[in-house]
């Protein structure tokens, strides 16, 4: 028999998301093992959690898990009955750098209460057990719960920013909607360079709030699709793509519902297809402004609660005046 040996990490390994949570050492037995050796094994040891057995064989360098065994099917096994039999031999196996989510879900689909981590090469390397995996589960609640609120790591920083008095909140909101009041300025001054073609037909106007405000709706859906998406771990470059295809969609469904709309309201072609061609071009540019700035701001280290939103409605806004009153120049002459 090979005695219950401790199981310690090879040094060197990248970390990821669930490495703080891996119990190393933990009691470590091989398919031929019989019950009672290995319960004999485990006296007088110290573990870092006995909840259930690895089952391993090759060298100890080398060691590959071959499957797990509940301490409790153990204790009420007979002594002569050989590991072999007890084991589950198709054990939920991850990587260190699987989120604790996906390791739960694998933890439950095989009905297990640990699941086994192993490294690139497949050497058992450690496992979650029940306590390590709750702990990891209730660290990523509360880093989802901080970023579906739109902060940045954990909620010691929401709280912060919630419970914080009104000089240091003056001091995170005011530099934002100060540049939000810029972009008002702007926006009325790209809006007075095309005094002529408003002049030339006030309906125009009529549609400038309509557009800006379905533009500005579509970025904001994306916003919050986005900061749902990161809170539990969806791959950043594909939500981005997704939107980004997504913009142009509604854009498009929007633009043909409008068009025949504007034209039986207005009685005019030309200015149905302005609005809808200029509908369609800004909700496009809104997903991907909306989508580029919450992230760009969190890589930078700059709290996306506070700027992302009136940054993104300045930005927003601004595209979407110069591409419809372009979009009607180009239509209407």
């Amino acid at each position: 028999m090979e005695a219950l040996r401790t199981e310690i990490a090879e040094e060197g390994l990248t970390d990821g998301p669930l490495e703080p949570f891996i119990a190393r050492e933990v009691p470590v037995c091989h398919p031929d093992d019989l019950v009672d050796d290995v319960l004999t094994g485990l006296r007088g040891s110290s573990f870092e959690a006995v909840d259930d057995i690895a089952v391993c064989e090759g060298p100890q360098s080398a060691r590959r898990l071959v499957g797990l065994v509940p301490l409790r099917t153990l204790v009420r096994e007979a002594s002569t009955t050989p590991v072999r039999s007890l084991m589950d031999a198709d054990p939920p196996v991850i990587g260190g750098e699987v989120l604790p989510e996906h390791a739960a879900w694998k933890a439950v689909r095989h009905g297990e209460t640990s699941v086994a981590v192993v490294d690139d090469d497949g050497r058992f390397r450690g496992l979650v057990t029940p306590a390590h995996l709750v702990e990891a589960l209730l660290h990523a609640h509360d880093t989802d719960f901080a970023r579906l609120g739109g902060y940045l790591a954990t909620t010691e920083s929401a709280r912060s920013a919630i419970e914080e008095p009104v000089a240091r909140r003056l001091w995170h909101r005011l530099p934002w909607l100060s540049l939000g009041l810029l972009g008002a300025a702007v926006s009325a001054w790209v809006v007075g360079l095309f005094e002529g073609p408003i002049a030339a037909d006030v309906r125009l106007a009529f549609f400038i709030p309509g557009v800006v405000y379905l533009a500005d709706a579509v970025g904001t859906q994306t916003e919050a699709l986005l900061v749902r998406g990161f809170s539990v771990g969806a791959p950043l470059g594909r939500a981005v793509l997704l939107e980004a295809r997504t913009g142009p969609v509604l854009g498009g469904l929007l633009a043909v519902v409008s068009l025949p709309a504007i034209w039986l309201a207005m009685g005019d072609a030309e200015v149905a297809i302005a609005v809808a061609v200029a509908l369609f071009a800004a909700c496009g540019v809104s997903t991907v402004v909306a989508a580029a700035l919450p992230w760009s701001m969190t890589r930078s280290g700059v709290d996306p609660a506070f700027g992302s939103g009136p940054l993104a409605t300045v930005v927003q806004d601004l595209l979407t005046l110069l591409i419809y009153f372009a979009v009607a120049t180009a239509v209407m002459g």
